[in-house]
């Protein structure tokens, strides 16, 4: 299982996107290491969906932390990124 690790933070997205396509094609992806996001983290999330998708894929995020779900789900992205039950 695939995992990400530390901030999901606008300082380090950036740098996150050249693994995008591995990510994407990786399900589950495990959040459980996340320390903090905010709306780039976010944004990296759904990047990582909308890819996954364009290649037939579902991707499907675990362990994800309270304080990434609150954030997802104050922009009602919950949902969408499969946070949501």
């Amino acid at each position: 299982m695939a995992s990400l690790a530390g901030e999901l933070s606008l300082a380090r997205v950036p740098a996150l996107l050249a693994s995008a396509d591995a990510l994407a094609a990786t399900s589950p992806l495990s959040l459980a290491a996340v320390t903090r996001a905010d709306s780039a983290g976010l944004a990296f999330l759904l990047e990582l969906s909308r890819r996954a998708r364009g290649r037939g894929l579902e991707l499907r995020f675990t362990d994800v932390p309270a304080q990434v779900g609150e954030l997802a789900g104050f922009f009602g992205l919950d949902a969408v990124l499969g946070l949501k039950a």
